[in-house]
């Protein structure tokens, strides 16, 4: 349920805060007074589109806040999205809420149960938004607001000619939830793009899978490993010069214990030397050690040469292979303009683009796929016609129940479900209102038979049976909202309208906005937007009226001389039963 609705700088409002309860409460107000400014202020705080007129004028920005009973069925989400309430912290001392926003935790509230919703708008059109005092997107407050508020306008009856939106009316009546069948419509569609283009681009599929096969089959012939080039190249630079090598080698050996004198043998001497008057002084001991370790180094410099000399022999076989697998690389190299370090992962590049071309060019596989697409898509459409036409005949039945309240005794309403010749997104048929105004009478589409007033009351019956339905059961929506829904209804109709909203405030919270006295008698609470002169400005405000300032504000909606009017409002408060405010 909406508690309080704070508005600042916004339209032709300067600053106002109104708090609201339970039951069936109306706005009422001469015409351009400011009465839909609240009804679009609160759909700014809801996440719908920022607009920079709704900034006053001089104003640096337009700051709304909504204040709600938080609903069960939200709770987990908010605790999911980090939004969990905030307002003990308010309560408890803490930072000063920023201009405009409403404080979250006054005395007897129950602070886990309150949701807060901010939204500003800043004179250059830049939009911020707040869940219970943490930023948030604007889509996250249009999946709140789903929970919270049903809105209807006072042009509802405009789309009820509009296939898309009987339809998704007739949906949320059936709470068919449709996304399923939108995804398996999407992953069809998907499957039969990419078949038509296997079937049109066949032969050129043909043509780009035999040129990357050939090429392929040019560099499985060299099969380049990774890092082979480097290996090989490595290998060929030992194998060529060999011999220089193994003359280094020998050279080696020689210098370290072959030749007269040695390394070796001259390590000795000095080791021996050292040895028979290291007992003199211990310094030439420690040299001695060095020089002991130098030697046995030099012993296994030896043996490794050697080793190196034994098994290194010229190999010119190998040398000529190696010459013909490195100048292959590099013909294929410069063939694809690539180097040939890139070559195992050119071939890896080709077979996977095969492989792919071979499975857009598997006409049976993708005909399999676009018909097992089909089949989940018929599947999630007949699941969703099934609750359709499980809906429609009730849906028909309430309408019709509520038009013989609102002066269209006898009249009947029916909601056709049309089957379709091509499969669409929404399913497997289309809906259309059909009415007949009268008994007797054939149910026709509602654009063919209807007037403008029979599509006023209509709208108005409509939308009384989906608040009815939206507000049933535990995932209903707690607060519906009326903008001038009753234009163009009078007479008797108008005192049937103000009790079937009367009668649906038993069960949820219902604003509306009306120029009905009779619609305004019947509420539980009554509030008059006007708006005055202050200074150089035009500026909006809003009263709660009782007693004689009710009685008045009923008596200026119902028109005519003073003193008849005023015993008309008393006689219409009078008639209406229940608490007076």
């Amino acid at each position: 349920m909406l508690r309080r609705l704070s508005l600042r700088d916004v339209a032709i409002v300067a600053e106002l805060e109104i708090e609201l309860g339970a039951g069936f409460t109306v706005l009422t107000g001469e015409t351009g007074a400011g009465k839909s400014i609240l009804v679009d202020g609160l759909q700014l705080a809801l996440g719908n589109r920022a607009d920079v007129n709704l900034v006053r004028e001089g104003a640096a920005r337009a700051e709304v806040s909504a204040e709600f009973d938080t609903p069960p069925a939200l709770r987990p989400w908010l605790d999911e999205a980090g939004f969990a309430n905030r307002g003990a912290e308010a309560a408890a001392g803490g930072d000063r809420p920023p201009r405009g926003q409403v404080i979250v935790g006054r005395p007897g509230d129950d602070l886990d149960d309150t949701l807060l919703l901010r939204r500003t708008v800043d004179a250059q059109g830049k939009s911020r938004a707040w869940i219970n005092g943490s930023p948030a997107t604007v889509a996250q407050l249009r999946e709140v607001a789903d929970l919270l508020v049903d809105i209807h306008g006072q042009h509802a009856w405009q789309s009820l000619t509009r296939p898309a939106a009987v339809r998704a009316l007739l949906d949320a009546q059936a709470r068919a939830d449709t996304s399923a069948l939108d995804a398996a419509w999407q992953d069809w569609r998907q499957a039969l793009v990419r078949l038509d283009a296997a079937r049109g681009q066949r032969e050129t599929l043909d043509r780009e899978r035999e040129r990357l096969a050939w090429q392929i089959g040019e560099l499985d012939k060299l099969a380049p490993a990774e890092g082979e080039w480097e290996s090989l190249n490595a290998e060929h630079q030992r194998l060529a010069h060999g011999q220089a090598l193994l003359d280094a080698a020998r050279s080696a050996l020689a210098a370290v214990s072959g030749d007269e004198p040695s390394a070796d043998g001259l390590s000795s001497r000095a080791i021996a030397a050292l040895e028979e008057v290291q007992h003199y002084d211990s310094a030439l001991g420690e040299v001695a050690q060095v020089l002991r370790e130098a030697q046995a180094q030099l012993e296994d410099a030896a043996h490794t040469l050697q080793s190196y000399l034994h098994r290194s022999e010229p190999d010119p076989d190998r040398l000529a292979e190696l010459d013909a697998r490195l100048g292959a690389w590099v013909a294929l190299a410069r063939r694809y303009r690539r180097s040939p370090a890139e070559l195992p992962a050119l071939l890896a590049g080709w077979q996977a683009e095969l492989k792919s071309l071979d499975a857009a060019a598997d006409l049976e596989a993708l005909e399999q796929a676009a018909g097992a697409g089909e089949r989940t898509w018929r599947q999630e459409a007949e699941r969703i016609s099934r609750l359709r036409r499980k809906t429609a005949p009730a849906l028909g039945a309430a309408v019709t129940q509520t038009m013989q309240q609102l002066g269209m005794a006898g009249g009947r309403f029916e909601v056709a479900l049309l089957k379709q010749d091509e499969p669409q997104s929404w399913g497997l048929e289309a809906a259309e209102f059909r009415v007949a105004g009268h008994a007797g009478s054939t149910p026709r589409p509602l654009s063919k038979v209807a007037s403008g007033g029979e599509l006023s009351r209509l709208a108005l019956a409509i939308a009384v049976t989906a608040a009815q339905g939206a507000s049933g059961g535990e995932a209903g929506v707690p607060t519906l909202i009326f903008d001038e829904i009753d234009a163009g209804v009078g007479g008797t109709v108008a005192d049937s309208v103000g009790r079937l909203m009367k009668q649906l405030g038993g069960s949820c919270q219902v604003l509306a906005v009306t120029h009905l006295a009779q619609v305004a008698a019947c509420a539980d609470r009554h509030f008059v937007v006007s708006k005055s002169l202050q200074g150089r400005q035009t500026l909006s405000d809003v009263q709660a009226v009782e007693g004689e300032a009710r009685v008045a504000e009923v008596a200026r909606m119902l028109g005519g001389e003073r003193l008849s009017g005023t015993v008309h409002a008393q006689a219409l408060l009078g008639l209406q039963s229940g608490p007076r405010r």
